[in-house]
């Protein structure tokens, strides 16, 4: 029997239009579809939750449907459609008893969660947008990023124009102009420092306080395109994964590798950290959802049969108090060895010698 859904540690969106959610304990996930059911067509593509009892969580899918899934009451209790834009959703927040969506033309709206209500807000970030966050100490703050569409953070409640429009790094030793791509973003908790992760390989550290608008980090980890990014408990690290489907800690002071973690056999699409535990999800193209310590080792691997897309934990749940026992293997090595003892040995036939032929 499948785990109650409000026992399911990690939530995760697939290609397929699912929402699984995983029980760590238990190695079990169960698999949760709207109404219309499963169609590539309503792949998830981004989770948050809906309330800080994180018993509400919100659905984002490809056809721009929003829909509402209960974790107490394990099935979807409502939804609307976000009309406006084009393209797929890239950010979700929630601002109060509002919804804060943004897609990939650039159009950010601020909506209520009943049907034929009318966009309460919305301003324009620029087309090619990749992602939008919230920043967790001031909601109606978001940040914005994309493919040729430099970081910005905005106020919704004067959506006019930026608080911060970030300046691109100087030319190169070619004096050719540096591409923007910027792929994901955080805000670091406590500050008003951002950090975002290009599709070029960079880690940029960037801070609006600072009048030059220029990163004052900007640290290169190869030609692979890096797609996801998430912060560890403190502000001195980085977590990135790229979509070559490697995943590195990065030290925010000196910006160097401090580990990597392995295991990974496709790209990545999504990180996230526990806010308290030194522990990094990740999912990707490989299907497997992925729970690494900070220190390198592995926790968990589920596989989950299908492309998985993003990811959101419920940090509410004692994580430490619900560790998976480890797996007795001392039993299964014991059982194997009697098995292959008590088995007779067959001696090994000698070869005999070639004969030569005379002639040949």
């Amino acid at each position: 029997m499948a785990a109650p859904t409000r026992l399911c540690h990690v939530w995760v969106g697939a290609e397929t239009g699912a929402l699984k959610g995983v029980n760590l304990q238990r190695r079990e996930a169960s698999n949760h579809a709207g109404g219309e059911g499963l169609s590539r067509a309503r792949g998830v593509s981004v989770l948050t939750w809906g309330d800080p009892a994180q018993s509400q969580l919100l659905v984002g899918s490809l056809d721009r449907s929003l829909s509402v899934f209960s974790t107490e009451r394990g099935k979807f209790t409502g939804g609307r459609r976000c009309p406006g834009g084009g393209g797929a959703f890239c950010g979700l927040g929630v601002l109060g008893s509002s919804v804060v969506t943004a897609v990939e033309s650039g159009l950010l709206r601020v909506w209520g969660l009943q049907e034929d209500e009318e966009p309460l807000q919305e301003l324009q970030a620029g087309p090619g947008l990749c992602r939008m966050r919230q920043d967790p100490t001031r909601p109606h703050v978001v940040g914005t990023g994309g493919k040729e569409n430099a970081l910005k953070v905005w106020d919704l409640q004067r959506p006019q124009e930026p608080l911060f429009r970030a300046k691109n790094v100087r030319n190169d030793w070619l004096d050719l102009r540096v591409p923007v791509w910027d792929r994901d973003l955080q805000f670091l908790p406590g500050t008003q420092r951002i950090v975002t992760c290009t599709g070029h390989g960079q880690v940029r550290l960037y801070d609006p306080r600072c009048a030059r608008r220029r990163p004052v980090l900007d640290a290169a980890l190869g030609e692979a395109p890096l797609t996801a990014l998430a912060l560890p408990e403190g502000d001195t690290s980085v977590v990135v994964g790229s979509a070559r489907g490697d995943v590195a800690v990065i030290d925010l002071r000196k910006g160097r590798v401090l580990r990597a973690l392995k295991g990974f056999a496709g790209g990545v699409r999504a990180l996230q950290c526990h806010p308290r535990l030194p522990l990094v999800a990740s999912v990707g193209l490989d299907r497997f959802l992925r729970l690494h310590r900070l220190d390198g080792h592995l926790s968990h691997k589920v596989y989950l049969k299908s492309r998985l897309t993003c990811l959101l934990l419920n940090t509410h749940l004692d994580w430490e108090a619900q560790e998976e026992p480890p797996p007795q293997k001392g039993v299964k090595d014991e059982e194997g060895d009697e098995l292959w003892d008590a088995l007779e040995s067959i001696p090994t036939p000698k070869k005999g010698k070639k004969r030569k032929i005379s002639g040949i």
